[in-house]
């Protein structure tokens, strides 16, 4: 009887999780304007549920686009009709699903301590939740778990705060995964938090920061969106919280910060994956955020981790206007990308928001920014779509370790320009 049960709410689980069997994602290249247009106009048809994981910018530079099985033939010929080229980035979603999922349940066979968890798979918000308290436990002179506030659905919003003692010091801000889908963010945060911890002591450059400086890093920013992830649908990017005017569900936690709120670089549909919500820090988990950083009134730098794209970006995204120190952000974002190459031969492209990528408004490092944070950067990690949100988790140790220079590069330098 107990292994029906328990068989029982294994279908009923998988059941209720979305499938995306026979999906592609099309890299499509606008030629002109008039085409860019047309993309977009295709990204709000309601009936196809397209989803677009690079959106279209400008003539010559790619965006990818999920296409539900049942429209693909509806959007190729779209496509076609209009001569946009296109090619197939990924033949199948739901065989890459399948495979990340296998691979996280070898994981779960593995002891938990912070000796056998491991960094190379993807895992759950209560695995995580549980390692960070692992993580305090073995460093309880650096490390401490802060809650700041809680999520829609009533989740806690933990931030791990490394501090060698005092108060009100100088300080910075790491963030990973506002965008819920993007899972090689969050399990960055977690390796990248760990060898912060593990480093102190041993590391030169990282004992000179935490011996001057306090790190604040929340690893799960968008919790309700991330459990959906696991639980219903993996390519879920907003909040969960609920819209009374929309049977839509969800705002774009990156389009939320009043920095340009309402511009063109976001959408009022509430139904776009980009929705910048009914008002500026209408979300609680932006909310949270801005109240911290007000209130500890002492943030020299935030850094926001996404993917994918390979990008280290700094403001503004909101408008063309550069900002005053641009030259010295864009002197330290390549020297960041330098040495991140040097491991893999990883290439990021750099610049600002606007220039390098999209114009986009409503985001966490412009609002930072324009609320006195002078160095304010967001990293886009691997890759650069040929697995986009489905990064192989054979991938999460090499992205973290190569990224991690270019984090103490950022970091090193604010440490040493204090303002």
């Amino acid at each position: 009887m107990k292994i029906l049960l328990v068989f029982a709410t294994f279908v009923t689980a998988t059941c209720s999780e979305q499938l995306f069997v026979g999906d592609q994602v099309l890299r499509i290249t606008a030629s002109n304007e008039e085409q860019i247009t047309l993309l977009r106009v295709l990204g709000e048809q309601a009936e196809l549920q397209v989803d677009f994981w690079r959106h279209p910018t400008s003539p010559g530079r790619p965006a990818d686009l999920r296409v539900p099985f049942p429209s693909l033939q509806a959007v190729k010929n779209f496509l076609e009709s209009n001569s946009i080229s296109y090619s197939i980035m990924i033949k199948d979603v739901q065989e890459l699903l399948d495979e990340e999922k296998k691979t996280m349940m070898k994981s779960r066979r593995i002891g938990r301590s912070t000796k056998t968890f491991d960094f190379a798979s993807y895992h759950t918000i209560d695995e995580i939740y549980d390692w960070i308290d692992m993580l305090v436990d073995g460093h309880p002179s650096l490390v401490s778990k802060i809650q700041i506030g809680q999520s829609y659905e009533n989740r806690p919003l933990y931030v791990l705060k490394f501090s060698t003692g005092g108060s009100n010091r100088p300080a910075i801000w790491l963030d990973t995964g506002i965008h819920s889908r993007e899972w090689v963010t969050q399990a960055t945060g977690i390796w990248t938090a760990n060898k912060i911890a593990e480093e102190y002591g041993q590391d030169p450059s990282v004992t000179a920061i935490l011996d001057s400086m306090d790190i604040f890093f929340e690893i799960i920013t968008n919790p309700d969106g991330f459990a959906f992830t696991h639980s219903s649908n993996r390519m879920w990017r907003k909040t969960r919280s609920i819209n009374a005017s929309s049977h839509c569900v969800g705002v774009d936690p990156n389009r939320n910060w009043d920095a340009g709120f309402g511009g063109s670089g976001s959408s009022s549909n509430p139904c776009s994956d980009i929705y910048r919500g009914p008002y500026a820090h209408s979300e609680r988990e932006v909310k949270a955020i801005v109240d911290f950083i007000h209130s500890h009134g002492n943030m020299k730098s935030v850094i926001s981790i996404h993917s994918y794209s390979q990008m280290l970006l700094f403001p503004y995204g909101y408008k063309t206007e550069p900002v005053p120190n641009h030259q010295e952000l864009n002197e330290l974002a390549k020297k960041a990308v330098n040495d991140l190459a040097v491991l893999y031969g990883t290439k990021y492209t750099y610049g600002s928001i606007v220039d390098t990528i999209y114009l986009a408004d409503g985001t966490t490092v412009d609002w930072a920014y324009d609320n006195g944070v002078k160095y304010s950067f967001s990293f886009e990690l691997r890759d650069t779509g040929r697995y986009g949100f489905l990064l192989p988790s054979s991938q999460i140790i090499p992205t973290a370790t190569e990224t991690w220079p270019a984090l103490l590069d950022i970091m090193v330098y604010v440490l040493e320009h204090p303002y």
